[in-house]
């Protein structure tokens, strides 16, 4: 639980400072296989390391130890500034809204998509529930061969164990609130 949660941690501070992997390595002489190592929660960091990797973003080890201590009972997120956790070529971002919070039976995240964006041509499936909210913009979802056109103000609600799957059929970005339950595991 500690390397997930310190991974995650130093992740998404790496991201909000917009930097690779590899420019952290070389600010902190920490190599870019034990970053990566410990952002996807494989290993835990020595006090050593955590003082390298905090000191490159001018930030005490406690940053990263406190939080990994005990998680967070209340999560506080001002607009526009949720955890980013991930992206992909800048044309699909993901921003939690509940990352920090102790053992989450649910995680809330914004989900930004660039114009012509899908989840691909396969359907998803896992265990929990999925719930959608477009907030900008016009998404198409299939979900067990059943189509749902959701345009700004839409949502659904499904059993995630349906086949689904989803694309952007706005010609500019559209924003996805989305509550899954359970929670993601984002670390790996």
């Amino acid at each position: 639980m500690v390397k997930k949660l310190i991974g995650k941690k130093l992740k998404s501070t790496r991201l909000k400072n917009d930097m690779t992997i590899q420019e952290l390595a070389v600010r902190s002489r920490v190599s870019s296989n034990m970053i990566s190592r410990i952002e996807r929660g494989l290993t835990t960091p020595s006090v050593e390391i955590l003082m390298k990797l905090a000191g490159a973003f001018g930030m005490s080890i406690n940053y990263f130890v406190h939080e990994a201590e005990k998680g967070m009972t209340v999560v506080h997120t001002r607009k526009g500034e949720g955890e980013p956790i991930f992206f992909f070529e800048d044309k699909h971002q993901i921003t939690s809204l509940t990352q920090g919070i102790r053992d989450p039976s649910f995680s809330v995240f914004y989900d930004t998509l660039e114009r012509g964006v899908s989840s691909g041509d396969g359907r998803m499936v896992h265990t929990g529930e999925e719930f959608a909210l477009v907030m900008q913009g016009r998404v198409e979802f299939d979900i067990d061969g059943d189509t749902y056109l959701l345009e700004e103000g839409d949502s659904v609600v499904f059993k995630a164990s349906l086949p689904h799957r989803w694309r952007n059929l706005f010609e500019g970005p559209t924003v996805v609130m989305w509550v899954v339950s359970p929670a993601p595991d984002v670390a790996q």
